[in-house]
């Protein structure tokens, strides 16, 4: 499985969550570490999903770059 993440650097410390999984936020003093905690975010709430029943979506975000002339 393959997911969209968003990593926003702050003052002190990144910040990422996972478009596809709502409520999925993690916060890293490096990228790295922001990177890592996304990861076991994911896992935790996927497993969560399932345990409520809930079907797993992913895949509907598409991150894409724009260039504005």
């Amino acid at each position: 499985m393959k997911f969209s993440v968003i990593i926003e650097k702050g003052e002190n410390s990144y910040g990422g969550y996972v478009p596809d999984l709502p409520g999925c936020a993690v916060v890293g003093e490096t990228e790295e570490e922001t990177l890592q905690l996304l990861k076991e975010a994911i896992e935790m709430h996927i497993e969560a999903l399932k345990e409520d029943g809930k079907e797993i979506e992913f895949g509907k975000s598409v991150v894409r770059e724009l260039e504005l002339v």
